[in-house]
């Protein structure tokens, strides 16, 4: 398993919190996904050879919330 800790600096609300989980932690190869509020993050844990940081980041786009290059 992998971890990464993905910057999301529009989460400000559980809201934000339920909607990027909800649209992360059913993805296939995804085991958790955690959004820290106050850290305006999401760390997710994944199987690497299953999906890739790319398809968590487009996930995350395709609500509406913007992702850092590089971040």
């Amino acid at each position: 398993m992998t971890t990464v800790t993905i910057a999301v600096p529009e989460i400000h609300c559980d809201h934000c919190k339920n909607a990027i989980e909800g649209a992360v932690a059913p993805l296939g190869g995804v085991q958790q996904a955690v959004v820290d509020v106050p850290a305006r993050s999401v760390t997710v844990t994944y199987d690497a050879d299953t999906i890739d940081r790319g398809a968590l980041v487009r996930a995350i786009e395709d609500l509406g919330y913007q992702v850092p290059t590089g971040r």
